[in-house]
């Protein structure tokens, strides 16, 4: 009998082991969850600042097309390629974070 009850009891705390780190990582699922969900509110912030910053791009670069005269056609022409070059090196920076 004293066997069974030494092996019983030795059952017994490993279940109550188990059950505290059961409980241990239940906790860090919900700290890890938490950390994703403040991770991905920024992520979203940072999307919306982006697409904001593109469209206000847009709008500039609208309206500096609208300011080119006939001669400075070839000029304003650089400077747009120069611009989009410009811009799609930031859109792949920020992408690549």
């Amino acid at each position: 009998m004293a066997d069974e009850d030494k092996t019983i009891m030795v059952f017994a705390t490993r279940v109550r082991q188990l059950i505290l780190d059961f409980e241990k990582l239940k906790e860090e699922n919900r700290q890890l969850k938490r950390e994703i969900a403040h991770r991905d509110g920024i992520i979203k912030d940072a999307q919306d600042k982006l697409k904001s910053a593109q469209n206000n791009y847009n709008s500039l670069l609208t309206a500096k097309m609208l300011e080119v005269e006939e001669g400075d056609l070839e000029a304003a022409k650089a400077r747009l390629t120069k611009l989009i070059r410009s811009v799609n090196k930031c859109i792949t920076l920020l992408s690549e974070k």
